[in-house]
């Protein structure tokens, strides 16, 4: 039962439904020991040949009276009790994705996605239950158990009530252990479930690869051993769900074999009427649900821990980018310095970045290449501060970085990554992301500098047509250039550009170049680039070689040095001429 103190914070939050609904809930259980009195009066007056039709019609009123309030009040504490569980569900959803949507970069390095998506169902899933059908069941069993026992212990034989109970402390002891394997088992049906969840979200995502590389059959095979895993744990489960409730009709069938020989024995001998006894073993029955709903409650109480723990370790977890104390409020702009003397990836040994030392003045443009895994991205991500360098620092308008406000630096960085994502959205809302409510004008706008307008309107719904998951098929330039428009409209002090324009013919690359020197006039952008002829206009260069600046300078400058940026520059310059046919 230890979930339910883990969750005493929300029973307090919401103790007015709780408290309400669990009195409603106890009058009820009181409600329904009139039944079985009722007809042991009804009987033992039958007997004795003093039983009136009046007497007939009042125990009739007031079996249907009993029955209507019964079934009206258990109406108003579902809903209070159910309808609290329903809150507690959205209020850890929201804590979820708030909790999401702040981790840093690491953070999902380190995560799978399906086993974030199954904290987000499953296991909330788990967790209302125990709110809702648990709390209903452990009020309900107690208090109909409780007030039965005293019933019978009161009003017919407290001696035959205390033999009846004989075999419960057996069951006490075997619900213990049925709870304690139902949690181990539960625990591990439900990390079986997350690397299904996973398997599944990474082969659709991935169905391309599977297809090119025709790995169907293979992909399908390891999918049917995940889902075989899942059936087997979730059988584990079962087998001891399966061995509670035979248990249980087991001691019950005892308690009932116990009132029959010796109530028989007690009427016989004038301790109790036979009218008593029929009421005695009604109230017996009553007590068939409550020992049931124990079993059915470890159920529930166990899945419920073992998801709530889950989800309490997830949102325990912390990021390791925050904002300092008294953080600076305003969107910085000025001079970009790194003195970066090395960083190295959470949990990784080597490090990706070494004495990285430059200066960009405000308003000039910076271009970052070489060759693949040479660090450019890493950089990149310190500007924006998806990492912090454990050694070293950047200043950004003569403040570091992290002496800003996280939400104030991007706000002044408009990011477009090398992986262009969309959302199942218009393209339109696309753009406007992060401004939403901008005018439509401006939206058209950062378009047109993305050299992307034109290609939107040859779509039927222009600016209205959906993209993403659910909607048309983009190109991956199209994608690259939609992606620069959603930067551009921020209108960023520092525009950074990774990778984007890799997607793009030549003709198109130096369009979108030249509106960016025009409109950016006075702002900072930063590229990085394959093809060279992206960066070659930068005032400054740095060519990355193993994480460490290995050249420096503008294009004419290192085109006077015989190092690997002349090389790659003329190579593709060869190639550009030989695709031309020249």
């Amino acid at each position: 039962m230890k979930v339910f103190l883990q969750l005493s914070w929300f029973f307090k939050q919401e103790r007015k439904a709780y408290i309400s609904g669990t009195l409603i809930l106890l009058f009820v259980a009181l409600l329904q020991l009139i039944p079985p009195r009722v007809i042991g009066i009804v009987v033992d007056e039958i007997n004795r040949d003093s039983f009136q039709v009046a007497d007939l019609l009042k125990w009739i009123a007031v079996l249907v009276g009993a029955g209507l309030l019964m079934y009206v009040l258990r109406y108003y504490w579902r809903i209070m009790i159910f309808g609290s569980s329903v809150k507690l569900a959205r209020q850890l959803r929201n804590q979820l994705y708030e909790h999401f949507t702040n981790m840093s970069q690491s953070f999902y390095q380190r995560k799978r996605i399906g086993d974030l998506m199954a904290h987000a169902t499953n296991d909330l899933s788990a967790i209302q239950q125990t709110a809702g059908s648990g709390v209903l069941t452990l009020v309900d069993s107690l208090a109909t158990g409780g007030f039965v026992i005293i019933a019978m212990a009161a009003t017919i034989s407290w001696k035959l009530t205390l033999i009846c109970l004989l075999p419960m402390p057996l069951m006490a002891i075997l619900t213990s252990w049925y709870g304690t394997l139902l949690h181990q088992r539960f625990h591990k049906a439900q990390e079986a479930f997350s690397s299904l969840n996973d398997k599944t979200q990474e082969s659709i995502s991935g169905i391309k690869v599977i297809k090119t590389f025709g790995q169907e059959k293979e992909d399908i095979e390891d999918f049917r051993q995940l889902s075989d895993d899942v059936v087997q744990k979730n059988v584990s489960v079962a087998k001891v769900d399966s061995l509670f409730d035979p248990t249980i009709s087991l001691i019950v069938g005892i308690s009932f074999f116990l009132s029959i020989t010796f109530g028989a024995r007690y009427v016989l001998m004038g301790e109790i009427t036979i009218g008593e006894l029929i009421s005695f073993t009604s109230y017996l029955g009553y007590l068939i649900w409550p020992m049931l709903a124990f079993g059915w409650l470890f159920n529930i109480v166990e899945r419920g821990r073992a998801s709530y723990d889950r989800v309490s370790q997830l949102l325990a977890e912390r990021t390791e980018i925050i904002d300092r104390e008294h953080a600076l409020e305003f969107v910085p702009s000025g001079d970009i310095e790194f003195k970066i003397e090395e960083f190295t990836y959470p949990g990784e040994k080597e490090s990706i970045l070494r004495n990285i030392q430059f200066h960009l003045r405000q308003g000039e443009t910076l271009g970052i290449v070489g060759k693949t895994g040479a660090g450019k991205t890493s950089l990149l991500k310190l500007l924006i501060r998806e990492f912090d360098a454990e050694k070293g620092m950047i200043v950004f308008g003569g403040k570091k970085i992290d002496d800003y406000r996280i939400k104030r630096l991007r706000e002044a960085i408009g990011y477009v990554p090398q992986d262009h994502f969309l959302f199942s959205a218009t393209i339109k809302e696309n753009i406007a992301f992060a401004m939403p409510t901008i005018n439509v004008e401006k939206v058209h706008q950062a378009a047109s500098i993305a050299s992307i307008h034109e290609d939107i309107l040859e779509f039927t719904d222009g600016y209205e047509t959906v993209v993403g998951e659910r909607g048309v098929s983009l190109s991956g330039g199209q994608k690259q250039r939609i992606s620069i428009a959603r930067a551009l409209l921020m209108d960023p002090e520092v525009l950074i550009l990774d990778d984007s324009l890799s997607a793009v013919d030549a003709k198109t690359e130096e369009s979108i170049l030249t509106a960016l020197k025009e409109e950016r006039d006075g702002k900072t952008t930063i590229i990085t680039a394959h093809r060279l002829s992206a960066i070659q206009h930068a005032n400054l260069i740095l060519v990355l070689d193993e994480g460490a600046i290995v050249e420096r300078g503008t294009h004419e400058h290192l085109m006077e040095q015989d190092g690997w940026y002349k090389e790659m520059y003329l190579r593709q310059q060869l190639e550009e001429l030989v695709e031309q046919g020249g």
